[in-house]
């Protein structure tokens, strides 16, 4: 049996998630409480629910506040052989803030004496418990419905084969670190082809940009260098059980240095890992 677990803050994408799932097949329950865990194992494993791909439940700060506290406990009550996975979806503070305004929805914290903002941080404290024991961290801060979704499919579902899930994702420090990065490499230190007039509004997909920065032997020395590290650690962290890495590559802007270096690096490993990605964050 497979049971998926979705959490997070509200208005990082729960329902579109726990949708998606729905409709990949799987018998899904919302603001399940956290007490009622064990219970819904054992029924779901009844031949009556084989037809279903699987069990999905979103649990979250509607909960019972210390079943949060005590989720460690409750998951270790378990069955050891059952199959599951966390995922936790979070978003940057003024997006949730932003579309809170914008739907007009209120936050299941918030309160007259409880303002908005505070109450998002209540929240994230609340979810502590599940956040740090989530196998896969979803950043949506800059993701529509449909990426989420497809997020969703590709990274999760797939992952569910047993295969370790590996995504390069390009970033520009500009908009703030990736939340679900694992291991992050700064690379503003390459020449910037944003300085060349005829390549500044392309980006480190088109080939010009790509000449450019081959051209560099910095750019290729660090690209060596970087692959020395992955082709060292990347198989400890799937010897590991390690289900989902996520490797940010970071530049100024995240729309030259960085992508040129993420989809690089795709390609190179894409050979070695089945379940790999590239997703290139300012580009979307």
């Amino acid at each position: 049996m497979q049971l998926v677990i979705i959490s997070g803050r509200s208005g990082s994408g729960k329902s579109t998630a726990l949708h998606q799932l729905e409709d990949e097949g799987y018998y899904c329950i919302d603001n399940l409480p956290v007490s009622l865990l064990p219970a819904l194992v054992q029924e779901t494993s009844r031949p009556e629910f084989s037809h279903f791909r699987g069990t999905a439940v979103c649990i979250d700060a509607r909960n019972a506040w210390k079943d949060l506290a005590d989720f460690g406990v409750i998951m270790d009550a378990l069955p050891a052989d059952l199959q599951r996975e966390i995922l936790f979806l979070d978003a940057d503070d003024s997006a949730l803030i932003k579309r809170f305004s914008e739907t007009r929805r209120r936050h299941p914290l918030s309160s007259e004496s409880t303002p908005l903002a505070e109450a998002i941080d209540k929240e994230r404290q609340l979810l502590e418990p599940i956040s740090s024991d989530a196998s896969l961290v979803l950043d949506t801060t800059r993701m529509t419905i449909y990426e989420l979704r497809d997020a969703i499919k590709q990274r999760l579902l797939k992952n569910l084969t047993g295969t370790m899930s590996l995504l390069f994702q390009s970033f520009g420090f500009k908009r703030g670190l990736p939340a679900d990065a694992d291991l992050v490499f700064d690379v503003r230190m390459l020449p910037n082809p944003h300085w060349v007039k005829e390549l500044r509004i392309k980006s480190g997909l088109d080939p010009e940009v790509q000449d450019f920065l081959e051209s560099q032997p910095l750019a290729d020395e660090l690209y060596r260098d970087i692959c020395a590290y992955l082709d060292t650690w990347l198989p400890r962290y799937k010897d590991s059980n390690r289900s989902y890495m996520t490797v940010a590559i970071g530049c100024t802007g995240g729309q030259h240095r960085s992508v040129y270096l993420a989809d690089r690096l795709f390609h190179y490993y894409r050979e070695q890992y089945p379940n790999i990605h590239v997703r290139h964050r300012e580009l979307q």
